[in-house]
């Protein structure tokens, strides 16, 4: 977009009365932000759901010169700008409808063609929670995720760290403009995060940071993963407002388990007892159930192996497998006497293991 295109994009975002559904709408009708600010005042009153109060903010002089100077910070600051229709803005958010109109970037983030997913949970994260995070992550290595979160105390910057020390890139989504760091104490992941990813933002260098941010900020690490992962949460939390605003973006939510008096699962437990999730208590469920694939030079050779090593429940479907010749995922599941979700699990061990492979149709059989 040209800078002149940017400026008056600025300009209409700092109208407080219209949110990013209302500004796309405009967009789309005038053709561009800057046909909005000179289309006539009787000829957008006859836009469905734009009125006079609306329109009165619209056209209030101070919005030009907070984008002018916005414009300027972004220049000063070699800021990257994502505009909602232009081919670099993430793809997985395009189909949001209330995603940013415009994202602000810093550092080195490549979202083309690969797997995305968002990784969340409570602020106060226990051990057991830290654990799991970075097994999952480790697991999930040879699948090269981006891995996104919101870059806060607990469950955020574990997920974060998990990728680093994984070498995946990551993504933090802020609660502020870019000329800023909250919680100050993370100043010290910043430029390692930036060297293998980044941050996004939709709030502006002038925006008055805000606890509610924090809930806006939500919308975009959902709507950029096809896939949101509640590591640990308390029956109320930010979390839980991300994994709602997935769902709500028919995206896929996992949600780990916890014992129904630990204070830090029963939002958790909740997400899966009301199927909001699903229960996520093996690392490689995530890549069976979005379908994800190894690169070639990933996979285990399909020669079967020998003297591999099964556990009870691998022993159980390797038996039934060599009994009945190839079957699929909810037959094996039935006659096995397992929870689908489990045997999902299972499959994939035993696939990474070289013992079966999945053919179309949910079907597999032993190699």
């Amino acid at each position: 977009m040209t800078e002149n295109d940017l400026l008056y994009t600025l300009a209409l975002q700092n109208v407080s009365k219209i949110g990013d559904i209302t500004a796309k709408k405009l967009i789309r009708h005038c053709g561009t932000a800057e046909a909005v600010f000179k289309e006539k005042r009787q000829n957008l009153l006859k836009i469905d759901g734009i009125g006079s109060i609306l329109i009165n903010d619209l056209f209030e002089s101070n919005h030009q010169k907070v984008a002018n100077d916005e414009l300027n910070y972004i220049k000063e600051n070699q800021i990257k700008v994502l505009y909602f229709e232009d081919d670099d803005y993430p793809e997985k958010l395009k189909h949001c409808i209330d995603g940013p109109v415009v994202l602000f970037q810093s550092g080195n983030i490549n979202l083309k063609q690969q797997h995305i997913i968002s990784i969340v949970g409570t602020r106060k994260i226990t051990t057991q929670g830290i654990a799991f995070c970075e097994n999952l992550v480790e697991q999930l290595t040879p699948y090269n995720p981006v891995i996104v979160s919101g870059f806060a105390y607990g469950t955020d910057i574990a997920a974060h760290k998990a990728a680093l020390k994984h070498n995946l890139q990551t993504v933090g989504c802020l609660a502020h403009g870019l000329n800023q760091i909250y919680p100050k104490v993370h100043k010290k992941y910043v430029a390692d995060i930036e060297n293998n990813g980044g941050f996004f933002t939709d709030f502006c260098s002038s925006d008055v940071f805000d606890k509610n941010n924090f809930l806006k900020r939500n919308r975009i690490i959902a709507g950029l993963s096809e896939a949101t992962i509640v590591i640990e949460s308390a029956e109320r939390g930010g979390s839980l407002v991300t994994a709602d605003i997935a769902n709500s973006y028919n995206r896929d939510v996992f949600a780990v388990p916890g014992r129904t008096t630990d204070s830090q699962s029963i939002g958790c437990n909740n997400l899966i007892k009301y199927q909001k999730a699903h229960l996520l208590s093996n690392a490689l469920d995530v890549p069976y159930i979005l379908n994800w694939q190894l690169e070639d030079k990933q996979k285990p050779s399909v020669q079967k192996q020998l003297f591999v090593e099964l556990d009870g429940q691998e022993k159980v479907i390797y038996k039934y497998l060599k009994e009945h010749d190839k079957q699929q995922l909810d037959t094996i599941a039935l006659n096995c006497n397992m929870p689908i979700f489990k045997v999902a699990g299972v499959l994939l061990n035993m696939e990474l293991k070289g013992v079966i492979r999945p053919l179309p149709g949910k079907l597999f059989e032993l190699i």
